[in-house]
């Protein structure tokens, strides 16, 4: 086995087994805690504040549901987290407003733990990855940056613009393409599915590691249009019985509960494998992953699994997208 580190992700070649797991760099991740400490200031900032005081009393716990429910948490995820640190309150009979700060932050890092796992690829040749969300969330961007990472670590990707009802979307994902040396199949008015099929086949007949599909944007509440997404899946399977490997929705974490109810209704049309959840800078809502976490205890209990975040993005550059650790997350959200 040998590794390639490049920028903040690295891939790891189990020559063995032909996988390839898109994980954090074993180096310091010093400058993005730092930006992500940055872009999620405004949803900690109000959730901080809370532990300024100097006691530890129902006040205290009231403002702290006020900023949970501000910051998106929703009212589970808040009836939940209140429940878990008044409990490690009395576990550990704090005293003090700064530590039992710390206490919410390790709460909230084991509420998302579940979401943390890293995006593994090579156990199909190629590994295809279905990519949905809506128009704004900042999908085919992602697309673009993930490309990039997986470039850089030396996998071969194949893209396919099957967005093909959104104005220019094809031409933007042909920029990524070519800023990253990598090919593409599009097909200028072609229908999504057919693009989709063609360039599974090319992928695979081209020896490429991951082909990337970049579906159209749309609302849920679109349901023609969510149709068209079940048909592109089922046409990726006619093109390989075993795909599509990933199907990834893009959210925007600006949008806040309403992201927890795409991500709803996203996986009961495809039955989602993981999330990237964009534009967390600036955001003072921030929040809704603590609820997309609880969704998930909900969904694994019914005999699924949560569905993982794979990555975070806090920032236009390539290098502000990156594996999501909870822990990092929580800490960096209360600072």
């Amino acid at each position: 086995m040998f590794s390639i580190f490049k920028k903040k992700i690295a891939v790891e070649f189990a020559t063995d087994t032909s996988t390839v797991q898109v994980m954090p760099a074993e180096r310091p991740r010093a400058s993005w805690m730092a930006r992500l400490g940055h872009g999620l200031r405004r949803t900690g900032q109000s959730i901080s504040t809370v532990f300024t005081g100097t006691k530890i009393d129902d006040d205290l716990y009231e403002e702290l549901e006020t900023a949970l429910l501000m910051a998106d948490a929703g009212v589970q995820a808040t009836e939940y987290l209140l429940k878990d640190l008044k409990q490690r309150v009395k576990d550990t009979s704090t005293t003090e407003p700064a530590t039992v700060k710390a206490l919410l932050a390790a709460s909230i890092g084991e509420l998302l733990k579940p979401l943390e796992k890293p995006l593994t690829i090579g156990v199909h040749k190629p590994t295809i990855i279905m990519v949905a969300g809506v128009n704004g969330a900042g999908k085919t961007t992602s697309i673009g940056k993930l490309t990039r990472h997986l470039s850089d670590s030396g996998a071969s990707v194949l893209l396919a613009a099957a967005d093909t009802f959104r104005a220019a979307a094809r031409e933007q994902l042909a920029v990524w393409a070519t800023r990253n040396t990598v090919e593409i199949v599009s097909q200028e008015g072609g229908d999504p599915a057919s693009v989709s099929f063609d360039a599974v086949t090319a992928g695979r007949a081209r020896g490429k590691d991951v082909v990337l599909v970049d579906t159209a944007g749309r609302l849920p509440t679109q349901l023609h249009l969510m149709e068209e997404l079940k048909k592109i899946k089922r046409v990726v399977q006619k093109a390989e019985p075993t795909g599509p490997h990933e199907v990834l929705l893009v959210i925007d974490g600006n949008t806040g509960q309403n992201a927890l109810a795409q991500v709803k209704a996203f996986d009961e049309t495809l039955g989602l494998t993981g999330l990237i959840v964009t534009k967390l800078d600036g955001t003072a809502k921030g929040g809704v992953l603590a609820a997309i976490a609880l969704w998930g205890q909900s969904r694994a209990a019914a005999g699924g699994s949560a569905v993982p975040v794979y990555f975070i993005g806090v920032g236009e550059a390539v290098e502000d997208l990156e594996t999501f650790s909870a822990q990092e997350f929580a800490d960096a959200l209360l600072g």
